[in-house]
């Protein structure tokens, strides 16, 4: 079996207790770390490993979903 290398969105939020990632394309897929780069090493094991789990066939329906990201402005 193949695997291919694909790109997907993660999302970083950090906080007093360090640093939360997710992976919106696979519902469920979180880890965490004390620095953005060890978070972005564990949400790219993470995101792995839900892989592994996932049937084959269901890869490309889950990476086939448009993310986009952006900032706006705001009042406060």
């Amino acid at each position: 079996m193949s695997s291919m290398t694909r790109k997907v969105t993660v999302v970083i939020e950090r906080d007093e207790n360090g640093c939360y990632a997710f992976c919106p394309a696979l519902k469920g897929c979180h880890s965490q770390g004390r620095t953005v780069e060890e978070a972005l090493a564990n949400i790219r094991e993470a995101i792995e490993l839900f892989l592994e789990t996932m049937p084959q066939g269901d890869h490309s329906a889950a990476f086939s979903q448009e993310i986009f990201t952006t900032a706006v402005e705001v009042r406060d």
